[in-house]
């Protein structure tokens, strides 16, 4: 990847100490570029609209706006900017209120540097990294009572379960053997019977409710 294909990133978060490490490591990285660093969801704000960050790793707990609000704030503003919430918290509400404000990955601290860069990476291309203790946090805050019927076809659930492992919309059209505006239309009614907004949002709705295998 050359110097014009960097992957642009922001790290948010409210310890100095995070912060360092965290740049220290970018800075270090074959293929990402460290735009800018922010000590909480304001700060995080106002470096959107001056550096353009394209990936961003975002604390949840911070003082003053938080890291869910402003993934929130900066997902209505910037759709296209990708958010790493990355966090030591694994509770399942809080996995789904980052999810349901925006953030396509949910990943704990204690990542290895190898797996947060291809995290990176996944969520440039629009790919869902959800570390396993998230997933399970979800899975256990499951209600006991049945899966609601949510209406999907056959080819829907298809591309649910390849949602959940995290293929973007050319792999699923690529493995189903469909065009790309089929896959979007397929994506776009899964998300509609859902009552989601987005991809994370989707995948930890069918983990919650044992829609997929």
């Amino acid at each position: 990847m050359n110097c014009e294909n960097l992957i642009r990133v922001l790290i948010v978060d409210d310890h100095a100490m995070v912060r360092t490490g965290l740049a220290t490591f970018l800075e270090v990285s074959e293929g990402l570029e460290l735009i800018g660093e922010a000590g909480n969801g304001v700060e995080a704000i106002q470096l959107c609209e001056q550096a353009q960050p394209e990936v961003i790793l975002m604390d949840l707990v911070m003082p003053g706006m938080d890291g869910v609000a402003a993934i929130g704030a900066i997902k209505e503003r910037w759709p296209a900017i990708q958010i790493i919430a990355l966090t030591s918290f694994q509770e399942g509400e809080m996995v789904q209120e980052a999810l349901k404000a925006g953030a396509i990955s949910y990943l704990l601290k204690n990542v290895s540097m190898g797996d947060l860069v291809r995290a990176i990476q996944d969520a440039y291309i629009g790919r869902s990294t959800m570390s396993q203790e998230a997933v399970q946090a979800l899975v256990q805050s499951t209600s006991q009572d049945a899966s609601p019927d949510y209406g999907l076809t056959p080819r829907e659930f298809e591309v649910l379960e390849l949602l959940v492992a995290g293929l973007n919309n050319p792999e699923i059209s690529e493995r189903l053997y469909i065009s790309i505006g089929t896959t979007r239309t397929h994506v776009s009614n899964i998300f509609s019977k859902l009552g989601v907004s987005n991809r994370a949002e989707a995948i930890a709705l069918a983990l919650r409710n044992h829609l997929v295998q």
